[in-house]
């Protein structure tokens, strides 16, 4: 998946554009893909994605045969709709939780490092109960991954000769900066976010630790395994930082959040800049649970 590029492209017909390079030649080749296609004609499916089942479409043979022959076996590219999945365990804010959240006097004020264009969880999905408030996309097992620059810079710091660690590598959509110290971020319950005037726009529940996989080794020129030091660093992560007894044989980096209701909505938008507080902190490390993922189950 290294080896694909995306492009929002935004024209009266928005659509997504695709780019395969080839880790050989480096020469791409692109497919454009509608961003809202009719599903007038297109086959429904069902989907189960860690054990979080929901409906989606199948785009069909054009683009299905288009990654088919990249990928080099047969895959479909299927289109969410309107779904939603349900979120599992006690990864959702409304779960019993694992530890004390006590409320922050906003001491210390970060600044967003990377941008997350716009919040919203979507239509809910019948898979969902009508007692449960969040829903999931295609992400994982939850809507946001929140992390530091402080953390990376830790990180770092574990490889020789000046090498640094990749963020895009650990794949999170909000990237704070000012934490006032690597691995603060362990003990987040929850975050304000402030525009540069103060004005107040959504409240995040962080709720989980994000285990971390081989993908942090991937050279993405490549798409394989990484050489030297850039093709370790999970197991430059493996000796401290496995502290979720919920999956034991993970390393921590991130937390997983959802937005707070009240903060639920189409359109709202943060921005590199922005304020960030830790508005709720736990008074120790919360233990995960998501059935079939990690070491509880």
């Amino acid at each position: 998946m290294a080896l694909y590029q995306q492009e929002l492209v935004l024209s009266e017909e928005p659509l997504v554009r695709v780019t395969y390079i080839d880790p050989d030649s480096r020469e791409g080749s692109s497919i454009d893909i509608p961003l809202r296609p009719s599903t007038n004609t297109l086959k429904q499916v069902d989907i189960n994605l860690h054990d979080s089942p929901t409906k989606a479409y199948d785009m069909g043979e054009r683009y299905n045969g288009w990654f088919s022959e990249r990928f080099g076996y047969e895959v479909m590219l299927a289109y969410l709709g309107p779904h939603l999945r349900p979120v599992l365990g006690n990864l959702a804010p409304s779960s019993e939780p694992t530890s004390r959240s006590e409320s922050s006097n906003g001491s210390w004020l970060n600044r967003i490092a990377n941008q997350l264009p716009s919040l919203g969880t979507g239509p809910v999905s019948t898979h969902l109960k009508e007692t449960e408030e969040y829903g999931l996309t295609f992400a994982d097992i939850a809507a946001y991954l929140v992390v530091t620059e402080e953390s990376l810079a830790n990180v770092s710091g574990r490889l020789s000769d000046g090498l640094e660690a990749d963020m895009s590598k650990f794949r999170p959509n909000i990237v704070v900066s000012g934490s006032p110290a690597a691995w603060d971020e362990d003990y987040w319950a929850g975050l304000a976010v402030h525009s540069s005037d103060g004005t107040a726009k959504v409240q995040l529940s962080l709720t989980q630790n994000c285990g971390r996989c081989v993908s942090v080794n991937v050279d993405y020129e490549s798409g394989k395994p990484a050489e030297g030091e850039l093709g370790n660093v999970l197991k430059k992560m493996m000796k401290d930082r496995r502290i979720d007894p919920g999956n034991k044989y993970s390393p921590i980096f991130g937390r997983y959040g959802f937005l707070e209701p009240g903060s639920q909505g189409e359109g709202i938008k943060i921005a590199v800049g922005d304020e960030v507080v830790a508005s709720k902190r736990n008074s120790e490390r919360t233990v995960i649970h998501w059935p079939g993922l990690g070491s509880q189950n």
